[in-house]
């Protein structure tokens, strides 16, 4: 009879210490999110299931070009791209980016720029016009959806304050046949 209880405990034990690191992980670590709406096609479809790596910007700074989730409202969460960093100027002419007067290519942009045919992808604007900040503040971000023509993003939500962000989220996991890290 003892070893029945003694074997009782050591299961609810090895449970209850599995979910308390999965809390820990989940809350702390890493998070799934899922991919709502289309502001980021071609680069992330409507319902892909990604990981978000929240440890990543405690330890350092968001790079240009990464993909991040932020807390939009206290409702929702947004997955955006990051276009300018503290200190840079933006402005779009042509369909190109330039940030700090410098033209950035956009490799992550051209399958859909190849779908409209010529058309323009991103309207021409500086960060000025949109945001009436000449730069982007210290402690802040400005982000746009790869989609452009389809994406609420900081040309009209703002900046977006670092202690907003949840973190980098590269990862894809779902759909299965499409395993892959968004770049």
């Amino acid at each position: 009879m003892n070893f029945g209880r003694s074997e009782t405990y050591e299961w609810i034990k090895a449970v209850l210490i599995a979910l308390l690191l999965a809390v820990l992980i989940r809350f702390f670590l890493f998070a799934p999110i899922v991919v709502e709406g289309e502001s980021m096609v071609p680069t992330l479809h409507h319902s892909d299931r990604m990981i978000v790596n929240k440890i990543g910007y405690t330890i350092g700074e968001p790079d240009r070009f990464d993909i991040i989730v932020f807390h939009a409202s206290e409702e929702s969460d947004y997955i955006k791209r990051v276009i300018g960093l503290p200190g840079d100027t933006i402005e779009f002419i042509d369909d190109t980016l330039y940030i700090n007067g410098e033209a950035y290519e956009e490799p992550y942009l051209e399958e859909l720029k190849q779908e409209l045919n010529g058309a323009t992808l991103t309207y021409d604007f500086s960060l000025d016009e949109v945001t009436n900040s000449v730069i982007v503040p210290d402690g802040y971000l400005f982000v746009m959806g790869d989609n452009r023509r389809r994406s609420l993003d900081s040309r009209d939500i703002g900046f977006i304050p670092y202690e907003e962000v949840v973190g980098k989220a590269n990862f894809v996991f779902w759909p299965f046949t499409d395993i892959r890290i968004a770049k």
